[in-house]
């Protein structure tokens, strides 16, 4: 099963994969695809506040997180670490758990890194927010390390993350019944 959209202007089809029997979501993948992540990265940096730095969770936000700071001219951004790697000194780390990962992870900055958030005015970039889980561990991470979170985006915002108002996004991704039909909001 798959769900047709259109992203950033570029009709995609996302493979719907299983959360359990009766709730699928819509797999949203950037990696391999370089014509939606800089459609995309054009689109969020059009309604993006003036920022300094970006940060973005390992793995899937990478690719937006590096085009969107090549196009803004060249600007810096942090990946927040699934594990401390040996290179990097004086670690700070979170936990986090995502809908799409079976098992609660780490999320982690080292000192150089942080040096790049401290005081600075910090754009959150992600592909989807959906539960929030990973976006409320970049929060904590930044503001340990001191950052000014100016704005959280993402490409798309999955089920209720479209009612949020905290949020900038392209576009809404609803969540899916188990044969494959869009779970309607219920208002």
């Amino acid at each position: 099963m798959k769900y047709e959209m259109t992203i950033a202007g570029l009709k995609r089809q996302l493979p719907l994969c299983p959360i359990n029997e009766n709730l699928y979501i819509g797999a949203f993948v950037m990696f391999g695809d370089p014509e939606i992540t800089v459609a995309a990265a054009r689109d969020l940096l059009q309604k993006a506040p003036e920022f300094d730095v970006i940060v973005t969770a390992e793995s899937k936000g990478i690719p937006l997180a590096h085009e969107m700071a090549r196009q803004a001219g060249n600007m810096p951004y942090v990946v927040c670490r699934k594990g401390a790697k040996r290179y990097m000194r004086n670690v700070v780390q979170t936990t986090v758990d995502s809908i799409t990962t079976d098992h609660i992870q780490i999320l982690c900055v080292g000192e150089d890194d942080g040096e790049r958030i401290r005081g600075k005015r910090v754009l959150i970039a992600d592909d989807v927010i959906s539960t929030g889980g990973s976006l409320r561990s970049i929060e904590k991470l930044v503001n340990q390390l001191g950052g000014n979170i100016v704005g959280k985006m993402a490409v798309l915002a999955e089920g209720d993350a479209a009612k949020r108002d905290d949020i900038i996004f392209l576009e809404r991704l609803p969540l899916f019944h188990g044969d494959g039909s869009p779970i309607e909001d219920e208002q």
